[in-house]
């Protein structure tokens, strides 16, 4: 019998090629280290992550007909992600992102997520056989700002929880339309906030209400191993200092926090407490390890 989803994850389902190097690396440098091909996409990340915290998460993407696709959603299977939902027939190979890290964390990446782009609106056609949605949805930067927008305005997911997060800083723009309808929670880096805020901030709580300011009702940031902030409008900004962590990985790291984050929230958790699960995730990633 198929599973019933309670979480929505729509962006992203590709794989990881990460490198990483036990010391610092300068522009141009040839170092030995480790390579690792992983299942991956800001969606499928987070999915991932919410099936450890016991939730069924289905993702919402375009996987290709490859031989790489088919492993990837046995993998995403065997992690305990739903994948009935997905777009097949792209015609085109699945997607890939390749990124290096050293010692000091991501020094460059490359995003290929054209499979996902092309497809459009099409990896949303199984919300026609889905009850109007009132639950969670977990909105990945890869998808195309028009995309982004056509969302905001989406009759079937209009009493949807909507749970943003950019992808990366060059996509941070794309979420100009759900800040504008004033639809979703974000979860950005201090970087990505500043995009939106169009300044820069002095720390993760002025980043945070920078973006609330714009008219974002509800805006977590992120700062690496510094304070992580929380605003929302008409209330106060919480902040939580991130435990001290030897850095193993920084990949992943934002999704592991907005999966801790929405599933303390639905576990009713205040808003402190969730912030604290949030950040202690995320430095738990951060150091290697998986987490709960």
């Amino acid at each position: 019998m198929t599973k019933t989803p309670d979480v929505l994850c729509i962006g992203a389902m590709l794989w990881d090629v990460i490198g990483r190097a036990p010391r610092r690396m300068a522009p141009g440098a040839d170092v030995p280290g480790r390579i690792r091909h992983l299942p991956g996409g800001v969606a499928l990340n987070v999915a991932v992550a919410l099936a450890r915290w016991g939730m069924t998460p289905s993702v919402l993407s375009a996987v290709g007909r490859d031989s790489e696709g088919e492993g990837l959603i046995a993998e995403a299977q065997r992690l305990g992600v739903l994948t009935d939902h997905l777009t097949r027939d792209t015609g085109l190979p699945t997607d890939c992102y390749m990124a290096i890290e050293d010692s000091e964390g991501l020094i460059a990446a490359v995003a290929d997520a054209l499979s996902l782009e092309l497809a459009g609106a099409a990896i949303l056609a199984p919300l026609d056989a889905l009850p109007v949605w009132t639950g969670p949805v977990v909105l990945d930067g890869n998808l195309t700002e028009e995309l982004l927008s056509a969302i905001a305005r989406d009759p079937r997911l209009m009493r949807a929880d909507l749970r943003v997060v950019p992808a990366s800083p060059g996509k941070a723009e794309r979420l100009e339309p759900l800040i504008a309808a004033r639809r979703g929670c974000f979860y950005l880096n201090r970087l990505e906030a500043e995009i939106l805020a169009g300044r820069a901030c002095a720390d993760a709580a002025q980043a945070a209400e920078a973006v609330v300011a714009r008219g974002a009702a509800r805006v977590l940031v992120t700062d690496g191993p510094n304070l992580a902030a929380e605003a929302i409008a008409g209330g106060p900004t919480l902040t939580h200092q991130p435990p001290k962590v030897t850095v193993e990985r920084v990949t992943g790291a934002g999704d592991c926090f907005l999966a801790a984050h929405l599933a303390a929230e639905l576990k009713l958790m205040p808003r402190d407490e969730a912030l604290r699960q949030a950040v202690r995730a995320s430095a738990a990633h951060v150091s290697g390890k998986d987490v709960p």
